[in-house]
């Protein structure tokens, strides 16, 4: 009897992990598919920029690592601590054959001095990852999340770097 009561109860808790990881698991589809929702209309640059997004530096790249894109940022939501995920401060782009973009990914970003010594904010629970003044963008320290919501990344759907996006010959080559 005691045999069973162990296996019952080994079995309830095995069931309830299982059950808390697929509820986790459907709440953060939930989450990725209102962030689609709001920014779906940013697959065009023209929507963008009415949107108040604007080129920012170059398309960029890491050899033998990955590629961000071209990024569009919007500097009124850079400049404000908060996280909003249907807001990306930035919206990320791989250059087409035929002189357009392709929306691939979405980025959080946060400036550390407007964080006024609260600790850095998360993106869909990952914390996000800081990056020191004297950065290649001429940034001060901030705190940045990529979100590859529009085009699979192998290294993982919050990994800074996509191996199969690419600059076209347009970028800053690892600067």
């Amino acid at each position: 009897m005691r045999r069973l009561s162990i296996l019952f109860i080994a079995g309830a808790a095995l069931l309830a992990t299982t059950l808390a990881v697929a509820g986790g698991a459907s709440a953060r589809q939930d989450e990725l598919t209102a962030i689609r929702a709001a920014t779906a209309r940013f697959q065009s640059i023209g929507q963008a920029e009415k949107a108040g997004y604007g080129p920012f530096y170059v398309c960029t790249e890491q050899p033998g690592v990955g590629t961000m894109g071209q990024h569009y940022v919007n500097g009124d939501l850079v400049g404000d601590p908060a996280v909003d995920l249907a807001r990306p401060e930035a919206l990320v782009y791989e250059p087409t054959s035929n002189g357009g973009y392709r929306l691939v990914a979405l980025e959080y970003v946060v400036l550390e001095a407007s964080l006024n010594g609260a600790p850095a904010p998360t993106v869909l629970g990952q914390p996000m990852t800081k990056v020191l003044a004297g950065n290649r963008y001429g940034l001060p320290d901030f705190y940045q999340r990529h979100v590859w919501l529009y085009d699979a990344n192998p290294l993982g759907l919050l990994n800074d770097w996509n191996p199969t996006v690419s600059c076209r010959g347009t970028g800053d080559g690892g600067g």
